[in-house]
C-alpha cells in the first residue's frame, strides 16, 4: 500500500484536506462517467498546479502513428489514442478581479471532496483566503446524467465570508486541448466552428484522420441565494474557445451560484450537419428539467443499477468501500446501451494503454455484466467481436495466415490491431482463446445457444484455423508445438510452448469441432450457410483433430506440475519472499533484460488456465500448481490478484484469499502500483467482483445449475450479493453461521450448495 488518504466510508470516496501533491491521484479516483462520456475530477475553476486534464467521449479516438516497429511486415501503423476531448466543465472565477486558484490562495481550509457512489455525483467544498484577503466558501456538485447521457450538470456556489465583493463567473468551452499521451505531439482536433445563440454556446470540431464530428455545448443559469437572476453575459469568441462572463455584486454571507449544463453530441448518434440542432435539443430538455430534477433522476438511475449489482460486506468498511468503488466505475464505463462500444482498460479516467478493447473484456468483464445486468448486455459484447471478425481475418493475413484464419487484436478500436509493442502484437496470441472462452461462458451461464449458430460459430472457426496454422509439428517431440509466444505473464517474452497458450489452443479447436457437430444436427440451415461462407471441409476438420489430440505440454516430473513454458526450471528460482523489497516493483526498478531472465511472474499464467478450466483438474492438482507458482508471482498486473484470490478461497487458504481480495479491490484507492494518477484499472475491477462472487461465494455452473460453495473471511460478519441467472435474480447472503438464499419473481429455482441440491421458492428465504 502506497497511499492512505481516502477516508473509509461504505458508500462514498472521501478526501479531506487539500494537498497539491495528490491532486492528480484524486483526479483519477474521483472520475465520473455515464457510459457515453467521462471525465477526470479536474477543478472547475482555474488551477495552475500540477494537473492531468481529461474529458473523454466514448468511441472517439485518433490513430497516433507508432514510433516503433511500423516498418516491419504486419506491424500496426498506429496506436489508437483515447482522445482528450474539448473541455466543457471550466468556470473561471474572479473575486474583486482576483482569480480563484487553489495553487495561489493564501490559505485553503476545510477542503472536502466526495464521490457519492450510491447516487452518482461528485462534490467538493472548501474555504479559501485569496491574496486580496477576501475569504470565501466554495461548494460544487456535478454529475454526468445516466438518463440523458449526452449532458452533465455542475452546481457551483460561492459564499462571501468576510466582506462584500464583486463575483465574476466565466463559464467556457475550450477546444485547445492536447493529450497527455501522444507519440508525435500531433494536433488531434480540427475546430470547425465556434458559435453562440442567446446563452447557448457551441464548438463544432472533428478529429484528424478519423473524422469524428462532435459538438461541445453549454448553457448556464445564475442564482443569488435561491433566486434565479437574469444576467446578460459578455460573450467572447476565439478560434478554439468561447466564454460567457457574468458579474454580480454580492454581500457578505450571500451566496452567488452558477448552474452549468454541458456535454457532447457526436456524429456516431446524429447527422454531421445537425449536431448544433441536436445540442440545442439536449440543452433545452435539460434546462427545462432543471438541476434538481436531473439530480433526482440520477439518484433513481443509480438505485436501479445498485439493486442488482451491489455487494454488501458487514464488518469491514475498507473492503466494502473497495468493492463498491469497483462496481461503480464498471457501471460508469459501460452500461450496454451501445453495441459498438466496449470496455477500455482505463475507461474515462486516463489515456494510458489506448484502445477500447483488450482481452480483459472476455476474460474478466463479461462474467460481471452477465450476472448484474440483462443477458443482452453480455451478448452485445460478444457481437462486438463478431462484427470485427473480418478485421481479425485481415490481421491474421498480414502475418501470413490464410484460409480465413482469424487473429483478434490485443488492442483495438475498430477491430484492427493497434498495439505498438512487438511482443504483444505478434506473440500474445492467447487473446484469441479468451474470445472463444467467452462464447462458451455465455452459453454456459445464460443457456442461450442461439448466439452460436447465428454468429459465434463463425468466430470459433476463424480462431481454430489460426491455432491450426500457428503450431508446427516437432519430430523430436512427436507433438505439435507452439514457438515464439508471450503468455499472460508479460515478464516472459518470445517463449516456446507456453502451457496456457497451448492448452487454450487445444480447447478452442475441440470446442469449435463440438459446435460444428451440434449446429449440423440442431440448426441445419445455419450449418449450410456457415459451411458455404467459411468453406470448411471434412479433411480440414480431421487435420484440426490431429493437432488438438497431439498438442505438446511442458511438464516437470520432479515437481509434478505443468511448466509455464519450456525452460522455466532453468531460471534461478528465487521466490518473491526472498526478493529485497527495495527492488519492488521490478517493472520500475529493473531493466527489461533482467526481468526476462528472472523467474518472476507478472500475473496468473499457468494458474490462469487452472482458473478458466478448473473442472479439467483435481483440487490436488490446483494446490500443487498454486503452491509452486504463486511464490514467484509479483502481481504487478492489475489482473493478477483476483485470480489468486479465487483460487486461494477454493483451496481454503482464506487468509491469502482475503489479502489478495483487498489488493484487487483497493488497487487504485491505495495506489499499490504507484501509478494511479495515470488513471484507474477499470477492467481488472471486474476481477474484484469475481473475487467475492466466485471466490468467497464459490459460484459456478454445475450440471446446468447455479452452484455455491460459500466461505467467509474471518474479518467479515457477513456478505451478500445478487446474480441474474437466466432471468431470475437470486440473493446470496453468507454469514459466519449460515448461508441464506432468496429468489425474486414467480418461479422456483434449484441450486447446489456445497454439492447438495436445494430448492429455492420465490420470496421464501432458505437457510443452509
Amino acid at each position: 500500500m502506497n497511499q492512505d488518504y481516502i477516508q473509509p466510508n461504505e458508500w462514498s470516496i472521501l478526501e479531506e484536506g487539500f494537498n497539491a501533491e495528490r491532486v492528480k491521484s484524486s483526479e483519477s479516483l474521483f472520475s465520473i462517467g455515464n457510459g457515453a462520456m467521462g471525465q477526470r475530477a479536474n477543478f472547475e475553476e482555474k488551477y495552475t498546479g500540477a494537473s492531468f486534464q481529461g474529458n473523454y467521449i466514448a468511441g472517439v479516438y485518433y490513430p497516433d502513428k507508432t514510433r516503433v516497429g511500423w516498418w516491419k511486415n504486419g506491424y500496426p501503423e498506429y496506436f489508437a489514442k483515447v482522445l482528450n476531448a474539448p473541455n466543457w466543465i471550466g468556470i473561471h472565477v474572479k473575486i474583486n478581479d482576483e482569480v480563484l486558484d487553489l495553487h495561489t490562495c493564501k490559505s485553503v481550509s476545510k477542503f472536502r471532496r466526495e464521490l457519492n457512489m450510491k447516487e452518482g455525483w461528485l462534490s467538493r467544498s472548501f474555504e479559501a483566503e485569496l491574496q486580496n484577503t477576501i475569504k470565501i466558501r466554495v461548494e460544487s456538485k456535478r454529475f454526468l446524467s445516466l438518463e440523458l447521457d449526452e449532458i452533465g450538470v455542475i452546481n457551483y456556489k460561492i459564499t462571501l465570508l468576510n466582506t462584500d465583493a464583486s463575483i465574476t463567473y466565466t463559464p467556457y468551452l475550450d477546444a485547445s486541448i492536447t493529450n497527455e499521451d501522444t507519440n508525435w505531439d500531433d494536433q488531434f482536433w480540427d475546430v470547425l466552428n465556434v458559435s453562440a445563440e442567446k446563452e447557448q454556446s457551441f464548438i463544432e470540431a472533428k478529429t484528424m484522420k478519423t473524422n469524428f464530428h462532435t459538438c461541445t455545448f453549454m448553457q448556464s443559469k445564475l442564482f443569488l441565494n435561491a433566486t434565479e437572476l437574469t444576467l446578460t453575459p459578455t460573450c467572447l469568441k476565439q478560434d478554439k474557445i468561447i466564454s460567457n462572463t457574468y458579474t454580480q455584486q454580492v454581500n457578505k454571507n450571500e451566496t452567488f451560484s452558477i448552474q452549468k449544463f454541458g456535454g457532447y453530441v457526436v456524429d456516431r448518434n446524429h447527422p454531421k450537419d445537425k449536431l448544433v440542432t441536436a445540442a440545442k435539443n439536449v440543452l433545452n430538455k435539460a434546462v427545462q428539467l432543471g438541476y434538481e430534477e436531473l439530480l433526482q433522476m440520477q439518484k433513481e438511475s443509480w438505485s436501479k443499477i445498485w439493486h442488482t449489482s451491489d455487494i454488501t460486506i458487514e464488518g469491514d468498511v475498507k473492503a466494502q468501500q473497495g468493492i463498491r468503488f469497483n462496481i461503480f466505475h464498471l457501471n460508469q464505463t459501460y452500461l450496454g446501451k451501445d453495441a459498438t462500444l466496449n470496455i477500455g482498460p482505463k475507461g474515462f479516467t486516463g489515456e494510458k494503454y489506448g484502445g477500447s478493447t483488450y482481452w480483459d473484456t472476455e476474460a474478466y468483464c463479461i462474467p460481471f455484466y452477465m450476472a448484474t445486468k440483462d443477458q443482452s448486455v453480455a451478448r452485445a459484447l460478444l457481437e462486438y467481436r463478431y462484427n470485427h471478425l473480418h478485421k481479425a481475418i485481415e490481421n491474421a493475413e498480414k502475418l501470413g495466415f490464410t484460409n480465413g484464419a482469424a487473429l483478434y487484436p490485443m488492442v483495438t478500436m475498430n477491430g484492427e490491431e493497434c498495439h505498438n509493442e512487438w511482443e504483444i502484437t505478434f506473440e500474445e496470441i492467447h487473446r484469441n482463446g479468451a474470445i472463444a472462452f467467452a462464447i462458451y461462458n455465455y452459453y454456459r451461464y445464460t443457456n442461450d445457444y442461439s448466439y452460436l449458430p447465428e454468429k459465434g460459430l463463425e468466430v470459433l472457426i476463424g480462431i481454430a484455423r489460426f491455432w491450426h496454422q500457428r503450431v508446427n509439428f516437432s519430430t523430436e517431440k512427436n507433438k505439435y508445438v507452439m514457438l515464439g509466444v508471450t503468455g499472460p505473464n508479460e515478464y516472459e517474452n518470445n517463449v516456446n510452448n507456453n502451457w496456457y497458450t497451448n492448452y487454450i489452443a487445444k480447447w478452442c479447436i475441440e470446442y469449435a469441432l463440438e459446435n460444428i457437430e451440434t449446429v449440423k444436427v440442431d440448426h441445419i440451415s445455419d450449418y449450410i450457410r456457415i459451411k458455404e461462407k467459411t468453406n470448411f471441409t471434412e479433411e480440414e476438420l480431421t487435420s484440426w483433430k490431429e493437432v488438438a489430440s497431439n498438442m505438446y505440454f511442458p511438464y516437470s516430473e520432479k515437481h509434478n506440475i505443468f511448466l509455464q513454458q519450456d525452460g522455466f526450471l532453468d531460471k534461478e528460482l528465487i521466490t518473491v519472499a526472498d526478493l529485497d523489497t527495495s527492488q519492488r516493483p521490478i517493472n520500475q526498478k529493473w531493466s527489461w533484460d533482467r526481468i526476462l531472465r528472472s523467474p518472476y511472474i507478472k500475473q496468473a499464467d499457468t494458474l490462469q488456465g487452472f482458473y478458466l478450466f478448473e473442472d479439467h483438474f483435481s483440487l490436488e492438482e490446483l494446490k500443487r500448481h498454486f503452491d509452486f507458482y504463486e511464490p514467484f508471482t509479483v502481481h504487478e498486473s492489475s489482473l493478477s490478484p483476483c485470480v489468486h484470490s479465487i483460487q486461494a478461497a477454493k483451496l481454503d487458504q482464506m487468509d491469502q484469499a482475503y489479502t489478495f481480495y483487498l489488493r484487487t479491490s483497493r488497487l487504485d484507492l491505495d495506489d499499490y502500483n504507484h501509478e494511479v494518477e495515470e488513471g484507474l484499472h477499470i477492467t481488472s475491477m471486474a476481477g474484484t467482483w469475481m473475487s467475492i462472487v466466485e471466490g468467497f461465494g464459490g459460484m459456478r455452473i454445475v450440471d446446468n445449475m447455479l452452484s455455491f460453495s460459500p466461505k467467509i473471511p474471518k474479518q467479515w460478519k457477513s456478505f451478500s450479493f445478487k446474480v441474474n441467472f437466466r432471468n431470475q435474480v437470486i440473493t446470496v447472503n453468507v454469514s459466519q453461521k449460515e448461508n441464506n438464499f432468496l429468489v425474486e419473481g414467480n418461479s422456483e429455482m434449484n441450486i447446489l450448495v456445497n454439492g447438495e441440491l436445494v430448492n429455492v421458492s420465490p420470496n421464501n428465504l432458505v437457510s443452509v
